[in-house]
């Protein structure tokens, strides 16, 4: 597949094959993408490549109170987690609610799972005195996981990035060892997927891109 190619069907793949993704091919992916860009090129990142699945089914496990939360909000119509919207639902609501398996059994399931970490010292948060969460610091550290996601697909193979844990990260550290002054971006659980989707649903250029201004008229040509 070509580039162009590889961007319009590269899915979040969380259901998999019983084949491997080799050491061989999970170094070539990481060697290519590497060469994301970073801020001030410090390539703050690191990865674990785990595949012991005692380590796996515990981090999946950790999540589950967090998949809890996602799946009770999502049936009661909220944006998950969403930092505009408070949930209205109660704690018995929450702990009432199964979560849905598909936000975890990935992490538990999945041939390899990459934990991807940042070196926060040596991040620009640029927008950290604004009154919001922050969101500079993920530019240094997410174009190489979306890079591995499209070597990954090119390849036959794909993954999803995978966010639950990181409200669980003192978890997850103290598992993996990590730093206190390393954070937890993502996880990646990647493998064969069962179904290799070619036609994705997505709005057009139209619907989200603007001239000028917030309230500009839509990019078209």
């Amino acid at each position: 597949m070509d580039l162009f190619e590889v961007m319009r069907c590269t899915f979040a793949a969380r259901e998999y094959t019983d084949d491997d993704l080799p050491d061989e091919l999970l170094y070539e992916l990481i060697e290519h993408a590497r060469f994301a860009p970073s801020g001030g090129n410090r390539q703050a990142g690191r990865i674990i490549v785990v595949r012991d699945k005692g380590v796996q089914a515990q981090l999946a496990d950790m999540a589950l109170p967090v998949a809890q939360r996602y799946t009770a909000q999502s049936l009661a119509g909220e944006t998950p987690y969403n930092v505009m919207s408070p949930t209205a639902l109660s704690a018995a609501d929450i702990t009432a609610t199964d979560p849905m398996p598909l936000l975890t059994e990935h992490i538990r399931n999945a041939p390899v799972l990459l934990v991807v970490c940042a070196d926060l010292s040596a991040l620009a948060a640029l927008d950290k005195d604004l009154d919001r969460i922050g969101m500079a610091i993920g530019a240094s550290i997410y174009p190489l996981v979306w890079n591995i996601l499209l070597g990954a697909r090119a390849r036959g193979y794909g993954g999803t990035f995978t966010t639950l844990n990181l409200a669980v990260e003192p978890q997850v550290k103290a598992l993996l060892e990590i730093p206190e002054e390393w954070a937890v971006a993502t996880l990646v659980p990647m493998g064969k997927p069962v179904k290799q989707l070619t036609k994705l649903k997505r709005r057009a250029v139209e619907e989200f891109v603007v001239r000028d201004s917030f309230t500009g008229k839509p990019f078209t040509v």
